[in-house]
């Protein structure tokens, strides 16, 4: 998450993807079930309340005690429950969406995150190698959660960002987002775990979106991958930081995180690189990209060049490039941002003593307002290049229908959407 002043908690994404111990036939399965799930998240948007919240809650007790929770613990988790009404505006305003990916990466990969970071690490030492063995999960990954998430715990007791996740919940599923089927699901998992005890419905916290503990691990998930991390037969994730690691971990195998791989490699490009290489949808050999001129920063090898990867181009030809494995992608399982999975991943880089990105980003460059985003994408759906959602929300999707848009005109399809790429659509489409 964002540094304490600035911070803004966000929503999971929960998956039924590769389970612990299988193979990459398993893993590809899940990442294909990552990507389907990020394009269909990439709509997500407020729909309206269909009844009043009083209304909604007695009509939502019948699927609560359906799907195991008793009645006697949801008419008590419910009792004078009201609406929080800050939720309908964090969820618009989700910093991932709405802040360029370097403003985004410098506040949350701070020198003093990294500093504290290392500090704290350090300080938990056996408790992230404990998680390292039984998960295989890389122990500086789950630092760099725990970094992004809460400061390494340092919100965790600010009752204006952690509050009872059983209101923020219902009041998600009252208000239908675009994710309502994993609202509803999440809901039922709180009220799930708040049966189970020993937290009640005001003591189990969490994020606005109801992600509870130090590393932020949405309800559903801990219901199906809580693990006691520290022995004393319960699993808490706001109070036991042992049970947070362990449970990340298994939530990350669970996503198809793949022991002992890298999340990617920044990259430089030749002059005259076809950038429509640059998808998603194709993972390829390293070698393959190797061939066409493709090298490390800095002068590095690779170590695999049969390791499959895609290529990543988050601000253009003229910001870092990145060769990603399909850890990168279980970053996003974790949280479905771009901007969120490479700021984990650098922030990774950073805790183990790595430098910044070789590339500079294009800081000058005049981003599109939110207005001017939804007309880019309503101007590529009109020249049948888009078929994703008007929503303003720049993704993998908008970017490679831009650059379609790009190759069609004898430009470099880098699919960096500008203010300038409003110019030429709105010309475009006149």
């Amino acid at each position: 998450m964002q540094q304490v002043r600035l911070m803004r908690l966000f929503g999971r994404v929960s998956l039924p993807l590769a389970g612990r111990g299988q193979g990459w036939g398993a893993a590809n399965a899940a990442i294909s079930a990552i990507l389907l799930t990020l394009v269909l998240l990439a709509s997500s948007a407020f729909a309206q309340p269909i009844e009043s919240f009083s209304s909604f809650l007695r009509n939502f007790e019948a699927k609560a005690v359906a799907a195991g929770v008793s009645r006697e613990v949801y008419r008590r988790a419910t009792e004078g429950l009201t609406p929080d009404p800050s939720v309908p505006g964090l969820v618009t305003s989700q910093p991932e969406f709405t802040t360029p990916i370097w403003d985004y990466i410098d506040t949350r990969v701070s020198a003093g995150r990294i500093a504290r970071g290392k500090t704290a690490i350090a300080a938990n030492q056996a408790l992230f190698e404990a998680a390292g063995r039984r998960t295989g999960v890389d122990p500086y990954i789950l630092g760099a959660i725990w970094g992004l998430e809460t400061d390494y715990g340092a919100v965790l007791g600010n009752s204006k960002l952690i509050r009872p996740v059983i209101r923020s919940l219902a009041t998600l599923v009252h208000q239908r987002r675009g994710r309502l089927e994993e609202d509803e699901a999440d809901f039922i998992a709180a009220l799930k775990l708040v049966q189970a005890g020993p937290l009640d419905a005001q003591s189990l916290a969490g994020s606005w979106a109801g992600a509870i503990g130090h590393l932020q691990v949405n309800p559903s998930n801990v219901v199906a991958h809580g693990t006691d991390g520290d022995g004393d037969g319960r699993v808490d994730l706001h109070n036991s930081l042992a049970d947070a690691l362990a449970t990340g971990a298994a939530f990350l195998r669970h996503l198809g995180y793949q022991p002992g791989i890298d999340w990617g490699f920044e990259v430089e490009l030749p002059e005259g690189f076809d950038y429509m290489l640059a998808t998603r949808e194709q993972l390829r050999p390293i070698a393959f990209f190797a061939g066409r001129g493709v090298r490390r920063v800095k002068g590095r090898d690779f170590a695999d060049s049969g390791q499959p990867v895609f290529l990543y181009v988050p601000a253009g030809k003229n910001g870092p490039k990145f060769l990603m494995t399909r850890n990168y992608l279980v970053l996003k399982g974790y949280n479905f941002s771009d901007s969120y999975a490479l700021s984990v991943a650098h922030m990774t880089d950073r805790l183990k003593g790595s430098g910044g990105f070789a590339a500079d980003w294009p800081r000058g460059t005049k981003l599109p307002s939110l207005a001017q985003r939804k007309a880019i994408q309503q101007a590529l759906r009109a020249l049948g290049l888009y078929d994703g959602a008007v929503d303003g929300r720049i993704g993998p999707v908008s970017q490679l229908a831009y650059a379609r848009f790009q190759a069609a005109r004898g430009e470099v399809a880098d699919g960096f959407i500008t203010a300038r790429s409003h110019e030429a659509l709105m010309a475009a489409t006149r």
